[in-house]
């Protein structure tokens, strides 16, 4: 009798496998969180406040904002970007793929470099990704390029006890020209290399490729304006020579290059644009004996970059 008045009771028993729930239900939960972050007080309410005050602040001066992401497609084209050692997200690779020794190349750049990550995927997801483009089995997706701003260039340069030495691209397309520039800027100690946001080439994986590496080492700007950056850059003191097949001086006898110098390079069809070339101090030619009617944008950057690096030392 005494076993059915126990069982009929309301008082219940220990559970079986609570898991330790009564003893968490006696633990504390832990500090008080501060005044700011516990909702409903004044000082949270201020913070509040506060970071709303800062979401609406635009964006600091030293940024250039950044490029696009973009897809290298294609067995070589890929197995040549790590090789140049252009940056990479993500390494995508076709299920079932034919294993030659381009794939082999690239899974080994991949393994030794680090940092990128390896993705099978079957090959409608690659068509989709490349938009039908013939990718062979292999993408390498490539990070947006984070872009310097205009006056970050020459303040970097101040902040080292030097004159500033930099290129400005005016209406140049092509990536490969960007590249070359960098590069050219890199070997003569240049401070970096300014290209417009519009109608311009970008710092592409073409760009870093052609750079040969000099990319990881000299910045690049975008400037919203090129010719407000060069109007800028006249009033920190920089002195704005362009490059013109007409220009007044020859490069050789311009001392303005030895001091804190911007060289505008223009397209290799059109030269300076209006606009860009009554911002310049200076035209300048670059005399040809042979003949030839223009030079490219890298080797004409290069000529001056040379000589102004001359007169540097």
């Amino acid at each position: 009798m005494a076993a059915n008045n126990r069982r009929m009771s309301g008082k219940k028993g220990a559970q079986v496998g609570s898991g330790g729930q009564r003893r968490r239900g006696l633990e504390g939960k832990g500090p008080t969180p501060p005044a700011e972050a516990r909702k409903g007080h004044k000082k949270n309410r201020i913070a509040n406040v506060k970071a709303k005050q800062a979401a609406r602040r635009p964006a600091p001066r030293g940024r250039g904002g950044k490029g696009t992401s973009e897809m290298v497609v294609g067995r070589n084209p890929v197995v040549e970007a790590l090789r140049e050692g252009v940056p990479a997200v993500t390494l995508y690779i076709q299920q079932f793929i034919d294993n030659d020794e381009r794939v082999r190349e690239a899974l080994q750049l991949v393994a030794d470099r680090g940092g990128v990550h390896l993705m099978e995927a079957p090959r409608p997801e690659l068509d989709r990704m490349t938009n039908g483009l013939n990718h062979q089995g292999l993408v390498l997706q490539v990070p947006p390029y984070e872009y310097a701003h205009p006056e970050d260039l020459a303040a970097a340069a101040y902040d080292e006890g030097q004159d500033p030495l930099i290129v400005a691209l005016d209406g140049v397309t092509d990536p490969r020209n960007l590249g070359a520039v960098v590069r050219s800027v890199s070997a003569f100690g240049g401070h970096g290399v300014v290209v417009p946001e519009r109608r311009a080439a970008g710092m592409t994986a073409g760009a870093w490729k052609t750079s040969a590496g000099a990319a990881a080492r000299t910045p690049v700007a975008r400037a919203a304006n090129l010719t407000r950056a060069l109007e800028s850059y006249k009033k920190a003191g920089l002195v704005v020579v362009g490059l013109a097949a007409d220009g007044e001086v020859e490069v050789g006898e311009l001392e303005a290059l030895g001091g804190p110098v911007v060289i505008v390079v223009g397209s290799e069809g059109k030269g300076l644009s209006r606009l860009v070339g009554e911002t310049c101090d200076f035209r300048v030619r670059i005399p040809m004996p042979g003949g030839t009617e223009s030079l490219n944008a890298g080797v004409a950057a290069g000529v001056v970059l040379y000589e102004a690096s001359r007169r540097r030392v």
